[in-house]
């Protein structure tokens, strides 16, 4: 199974309501060689509701923790964008992801 598949899994522990893992790796020069190394979470879950920006950043690194490169896995950069489902039905949308600096090296 691919990082992508492996991380959405885990992350369904959370009961997300609605929730994207985007493949941003193409985005950052140095990292992209087909591997999947930078992504964008946005997560919605009731989970979140009187926790903390940190607390629910925490909840998904308890989680994310094992594929990240300083454990083992193969994650480079894990964006983390999460929400009640009230505070996503106030949004239009999550941020985009800013550019990598050296983006267009590769």
């Amino acid at each position: 199974m691919t990082t992508h598949t492996l991380l959405t899994n885990a992350l369904n522990a959370l009961n997300p309501v609605y929730m994207t893992l985007d493949n941003e790796s193409h985005m950052h020069a140095g990292y992209y060689d087909g591997k999947e190394s930078h992504f964008k979470l946005v997560i919605v879950s009731d989970d979140f509701k009187n926790k903390r920006l940190t607390a629910r950043h925490q909840a998904v690194y308890a989680i994310a923790t094992p594929f990240l490169m300083a454990q083992g896995g193969s994650i480079h950069a894990l964006a983390i964008h999460a929400y009640t489902p009230d505070e996503w039905s106030a949004l239009s949308s999550a941020p985009d992801s800013p550019n990598c600096a050296g983006q267009n090296k590769h």
